[in-house]
């Protein structure tokens, strides 16, 4: 069992927090939490009445055993830093940052810390499913990758309460919220990436982006990538599809493993669920890998580095 105070009082710090007290008490109570907000701390204590809150972040900190940053992108590495700082494990919201050259110096100086990167697809069990499928060779030797996310509107209708910075260029955008789940997918899939070609659309003045596309190479496969608001009827829709000398497997809409029949057709892994049902076992196996990690022990977590070299391919493709 180990202390975790959150830092965010948005939708991922209600989310998680939710998550330890329902689906992982058995290895994690939080200890607190602390926003700057005093209207979201007075919704989180409507909401979620058990939870302490905390005066002030350094006492948030001092009260947990493990930190879990989930303000805002650009906050990221102060927070996580005096934590470390203070002794305590760190568990980051994604992106780790927006500043490359802060983000590079930051996992310099924390090399072997106990910190890690809240990438769920870490414990995604429609991930494992691939894998399996890869390790078996049911597609032969992968040949290309290509990825595609498309949303109705952006932000999507469950976080318009974060648009303020979620829909800003500074540190929001769909390649940084979206994009970097897939990238680090592919990270750890695939092997290390090396961005080649991209380009971003930004139409209007102040907002995200609006459309991106870029080539990469991961370990040495060609990997295609394609993003845009306003081009589904549907709030999120994403696939990541790998392609081989013998088939392709693809993840479909973050939580649905599917194989590539011969007659070009998807067929769903039987064990497949939507994202809603497959949310709350992933962050509970996730917040189980926080135990570990704060323990000092082996997990599967996003390490830093891996979270840096996502962070760096998608401030690479906004800049282009």
């Amino acid at each position: 069992m180990i202390t975790l105070g959150i830092i965010g009082a948005g939708i991922m710090g209600e989310r998680m927090a939710r998550a330890a007290l329902d689906q992982a008490a058995d290895s994690v109570r939080v200890s607190g939490i602390w926003d700057p907000a005093a209207g979201a701390m007075a919704r989180m204590g409507a909401e979620l009445p058990a939870i302490p809150h905390a005066a002030t972040p350094e006492a948030l900190i001092a009260a947990a055993d493990c930190v879990y940053v989930a303000s805002p992108p650009a906050t990221h590495l102060e927070h996580a830093a005096r934590a470390l700082a203070a002794g305590k494990a760190v568990f980051c919201e994604k992106p780790l940052a927006v500043d490359v050259a802060a983000a590079s110096g930051f996992v310099a100086a924390h090399a072997g810390a106990r910190a890690a990167v809240n990438f769920p697809m870490a414990s995604s069990l429609a991930v494992a499913t691939l894998r399996g499928w890869l390790d078996a060779g049911l597609i032969g030797a992968p040949r290309s990758l290509a990825i595609e996310v498309a949303f109705a509107n952006w932000p999507r209708s469950w976080q318009r309460d974060a648009v303020g910075w979620l829909d800003g260029r500074a540190q929001g955008g769909f390649t940084r919220e979206v994009v970097s789940h897939f990238l680090f997918l592919t990270r750890r899939l695939c092997g290390p990436m090396t961005l080649l070609a991209r380009e971003a659309s930004f139409p209007e003045a102040g907002r995200s982006e609006r459309a991106i596309s870029a080539t990469l190479e991961a370990g040495g496969l060609p990997v295609s990538l394609s993003g845009g608001v306003g081009t589904t009827d549907k709030d999120d829709h994403n696939t990541w599809a790998l392609t081989g000398e013998a088939g392709a497997i693809r993840l479909r809409d973050w939580s649905v493993a599917e194989r590539q029949l011969p007659d070009g057709t998807w067929q769903p892994d039987p064990a497949a669920m939507p994202n809603e049902r497959m949310r709350p076992v992933v962050l509970k196996r996730q917040l189980e890998g926080v135990a570990r990690m704060t323990a000092g022990q082996p997990h599967h977590l996003a390490t830093l580095q891996e979270a840096f070299e996502v962070q760096m391919a998608v401030e690479r493709i906004l800049a282009g």
